[in-house]
């Protein structure tokens, strides 16, 4: 018997969006009527926000300027310094797709240390300007971006500042961990120098609870678990600025951080399948070491011609070391070690970046150059169990040493990426840019696991703008993307997230996965700067798509491990809005909206059918507001969020 039905969703949710989205429409079509022009966009849809603009807010940081502008809200990145090198996008020449800032038209040469995170540490007497930028051009550092915030400082021969800021945080435990962060900027002559000191509170106690159920529908146990993980973020950065001359300058940065994360655990397991119920107690210590730095510079010269050549260099290494070692506690207070795990990982990232721009003709601006990069991961991992044969090691917590497959390995990449990026301002209210890159690479593993492999990938990209009118930007974008493989995926490591699973597998032939992303994109920026509300739909067509794949060596040892799995698709519907309600008296008042729907659809090995992306939400509504109050120099909101989890389609069962 075949037979169709669909899922209802919650009336009451349903209701929501829709006051939500009514309660969005009145007030953009309030707005619209109020006004017909706004006076700070200019012809090349550049929005300007002069340092009178802020005034009314008293803003401490340049961070503080950028979130009062509409449509903008950038959070702080000095918590999350240490992001793993493999992590980040592939290639510098890309902006992501998103906001990315520059300081005086300039991006850090940074992936840890990006500009985003000196917002923070700039003081709002040395910014003259702020810029939103719309649209393209060969002048631009960074490529691809919906919008670009450049942040124009003033020009003095000799300021400088001190800024801190002290924070508490405290939990439901009645635990209290102090922060803070002290920054100091100096401008002398034609040199700027930024540093920031910072420690960020991290503490996390989190309490859970588990029901599980065998096949047969039957309760097999339950799991109370209480976690607390003690830790800071502690960082240490730099931000030097040198002009040699009107026509040559070079730029340094450095950081360094340490976040180490030293959890423990306790453990109550049920067991419901005996009769009395029996209980079990373990207890954990994660005592986990994280630290990375990084170092990076550019250097520029302008030729008289107005040519452009400019080189830059990064290198940063991330180290993680984590030690797990698990006891049984037994009624009478002893304990007993039953599991020892040992990991470290170290990826060292090495990037250089040389490019020539110059004009060709009137409107044409051409832009070529290389970028290449080293990777490089080493990775070690030991286990210790209670085995009844065997010699038990002090190295392994008095345990007996266990094989792991792919647990120590060293894994390289090499990294080759020619490009050749053409704009083109085909009028006032056009532009096209067009890129053409060719990336090839080899990676290399050996130890515990040797494998080499060469591979090469075309990554052309379109990105069309037209300004329909100086508020109103249509855009059209149509890139190949290459996604940088995450090195830890290739070894073994360590599963903090299943009690059952000590490890997971690593994978010797995991390739880089790829997509097409087609993405159009409407902004319209409200009259008199009262908000911008946005429409953004797109498509991802995935290749080589990665998920988990079984990695089972028979049919007692099971087990997974990220890879290949095919194609999937991804299809995003954003509607965005951010507005100040000036029409009802409250001109300090910013109301952000979003609606996001979401579909994906890959097929699974496991299952052997179709479903949904691992961690993927259906969509998504969000709501909030943020109130200044100039004369307390102080602001307050409030931001509620939902997700949609349902499949918006018929489903079928036999």
């Amino acid at each position: 018997m075949h037979t169709n039905y669909k899922k209802t969703y919650p009336l009451y949710k349903l209701l929501l969006c829709c006051i939500q989205l009514l309660t969005l429409t009145t007030l953009l079509l309030s707005q619209l009527s109020s006004a017909f022009a706004q006076d700070n966009v200019g012809d090349d849809s550049t929005i300007i926000y002069s340092a009178d603009y802020f005034v009314q807010w008293a803003p401490v940081t340049a961070l503080d300027m950028i979130n009062r502008i509409p449509g903008m809200n950038i959070e702080s990145s000095a918590g999350s310094p240490g992001s793993n090198a493999s992590r980040g996008g592939r290639g510098l020449g890309s902006g992501g797709g998103g906001t990315v800032i520059l300081i005086n038209g300039k991006r850090t040469a940074g992936k840890n240390n990006n500009t985003q995170g000196q917002l923070v540490r700039i003081n709002a007497n040395q910014v003259q300007r702020i810029e939103i930028i719309r649209g393209t051009g060969g002048e631009l550092d960074v490529r691809g971006s919906t919008q670009i915030a450049n942040i124009v400082m003033s020009v003095k021969k000799s300021n400088s500042s001190i800024s801190y800021d002290i924070n508490a945080d405290y939990y439901s435990d009645k635990q209290t961990e102090p922060g803070g962060s002290l920054s100091y900027s100096a401008q002398t002559g034609d040199l700027n120098v930024l540093v920031n000191a910072s420690a960020e509170p991290q503490y996390e106690h989190r309490e859970s609870f588990e029901r599980s159920v065998l096949g047969d529908f039957s309760l097999n146990d339950t799991v109370t678990e209480e976690r607390i993980r003690d830790q800071t973020t502690y960082t240490l950065s730099t931000n030097l600025d040198y002009r040699f001359s009107e026509q040559t300058s070079a730029r340094f940065n450095a950081l360094y951080a340490e976040n180490d994360n030293p959890t423990t655990i306790e453990r109550l397991t049920v067991n419901l399948q005996n009769t009395p119920n029996t209980l079990a107690s373990q207890r954990e210590e994660l005592p986990g070491k994280l630290s990375n730095w990084e170092i990076g510079g550019d250097f520029e010269h302008r030729f008289n011609s107005g040519s452009r050549l400019k080189t830059l260099l990064i290198a940063n290494e991330n180290d993680t070391a984590n030690t797990r070692e698990r006891y049984d506690v037994f009624g009478d207070g002893t304990e007993s070690i039953n599991l020892f795990l040992d990991s470290s990982n170290t990826i060292q990232e090495r990037i250089l970046r040389a490019s020539y721009t110059m004009d060709l003709i009137e409107n044409h601006n051409l832009e070529f150059g290389a970028e290449s990069a080293q990777t490089i991961l080493n990775s070690e991992l030991r286990l210790g169990l209670p085995l009844s044969t065997g010699t038990p090691s002090e190295e392994f917590g008095g345990l007996v040493p266990s094989t792991v497959q792919n647990a120590n390995t060293r894994v390289e990449e090499i990294r080759y990426e020619p490009f050749l990026i053409h704009n083109w301002r085909i009028n006032s209210r056009m532009s096209l840019e067009t890129a053409l890159v060719y990336e090839f690479s080899e990676i290399e593993q050996s130890g515990d696991s040797s494998n080499k492999r060469d591979f090469s990938f075309f990554k052309p990209k379109i990105d069309y703008r037209f300004d329909i009118t100086p508020q109103l930007q249509l855009r059209i974008l149509v890139e190949k993307i290459v996604r940088q493989i995450n090195f830890v995926d290739f070894v073994a490591v360590t599963d903090s997230e299943d009690d059952d699973s000590n490890t997971l597998a690593g994978n010797t032939d995991l390739r880089p996965d790829f997509w097409w992303n087609y993405n159009l994109l409407a902004e319209y920026r409200l009259p008199n700067d009262i908000g911008v509300v946005s429409a953004n739909i797109y498509q991802h067509n995935h290749k080589d798509f990665k998920q988990r794949i079984d990695a089972s060596t028979s049919a007692t040892k099971l087990a997974s491990a990220v890879g290949n799995i095919g194609s999937g698709t991804m299809n995003i519907m954003d509607l965005k809005g951010s507005v100040r309600l000036s029409t009802f008296g409250m001109p300090n008042v910013l109301v952000t909206s979003l609606v996001s729907i979401r579909d994906s659809e890959v097929f699974d090995p496991f299952l052997e059918e179709e479903r949904s992306f691992n961690n993927y939400h259906r969509g998504q509504f969000d709501i909030g507001f943020r109130h200044d109050i100039p004369a307390w120099k102080m602001n307050y909101g409030l931001k509620w969020n939902n997700q949609i989890r349902w499949r918006l389609q018929t489903l079928g069962y036999r």
